[in-house]
C-alpha cells in the first residue's frame, strides 16, 4: 500500500477520474441477473464503498464516469463468441437498453456532472467505448477503478487503462467478484502487479484532504 503522501500525489483532483464499472441494478441490484455476484457486491461492502467514493469525488470536484453494459432487445451488435455471452442471453434478467436494469444501483448517487458510457459489446468498459477519449479530453492521468466484476470487467479495465498510459488506483474494498475468495486472490496475484492498491478510506481521506487544501488557499 502506498503512503498517504504518495497516494495524494496520484489523486490530484484535476487529473484524476473515478470510474464505476457495471454498478447497475440488473447486475448488483437485489434482483440482479447474477445473484451470487450481487450478493457479494452488497455483503462485502463493495457497493457501499463505491457510493462513498462517488460522493467524495463529487465533493472534491473529481470527474465520475459510470460504465454500463447493456444490450438491445434484438441483440444486434452483441458478442456471441464466448461462453459468457451465450449464457447471458439465457439469464432471467436482461440488461436491456432503456430499462431499470441499466440504471445506476443504489446507494450510488449520480449528478448532472457525471458521464455515463454505455456499451453494447465486449468485456471491457474501456476498449472500443467512449471512455478512453473522454479521459484524454478530461486531462486524466490517474484512473480510480471500482465496481464489478473482479472476475472479468475489472481486470479488463485495469489492463486497458495501463496499456493506454494511465496510472490506475484500485480501492480493493470497492470491487467485488464471485466466489468471495476469488477477489483477494486476483488482487494479490494480478492487480498488484499493475495498479496502485489502496482502501476506500485511504482514497476518501486523500480526496477530503485535497478539498480542504483548496479551501484554505
Amino acid at each position: 500500500m502506498p503512503s498517504n503522501e504518495q497516494l495524494s500525489e496520484l489523486l490530484e483532483p484535476h487529473s484524476t477520474v473515478l470510474l464505476t464499472v457495471e454498478c447497475q441494478q440488473g447486475v448488483v441490484g437485489p434482483d440482479g441477473a447474477l445473484p451470487e455476484l450481487a450478493k457479494e457486491a452488497r455483503s462485502s461492502g463493495a457497493l457501499a464503498n463505491v457510493a462513498r467514493l462517488v460522493a467524495a469525488a463529487h465533493e472534491s470536484g473529481i470527474q465520475v464516469i459510470h460504465a454500463l453494459a447493456e444490450r438491445r432487445p434484438d441483440g444486434r451488435g452483441a458478442n456471441r463468441n464466448a461462453r459468457l455471452f451465450r449464457a447471458a442471453e439465457r439469464l432471467p434478467v436482461q440488461q436491456l437498453s432503456g430499462t431499470s436494469a441499466v440504471r445506476i444501483a443504489a446507494p450510488i448517487e449520480v449528478t448532472e456532472e457525471d458521464l455515463v458510457v454505455r456499451r453494447l459489446h465486449g468485456l471491457s468498459p474501456i476498449q472500443g467505448t467512449d471512455v478512453d477519449p473522454l479521459l484524454r479530453n478530461l486531462g486524466c492521468r490517474t484512473l480510480v477503478v471500482t465496481g464489478v466484476s473482479a472476475n472479468v470487467a475489472i481486470p479488463n479495465a485495469v489492463f486497458d487503462a495501463v496499456n493506454r498510459g494511465y496510472t490506475v488506483v484500485v480501492p480493493t474494498d470497492a470491487i467485488a467478484g464471485a466466489p468471495s475468495d476469488y477477489t483477494p486472490a486476483m488482487i494479490r496475484n494480478t492487480l498488484a502487479l499493475v495498479a496502485t492498491l489502496a482502501t476506500t478510506a485511504d482514497v476518501v481521506a486523500c480526496l477530503t484532504g485535497a478539498r480542504s487544501s483548496r479551501r484554505s488557499q
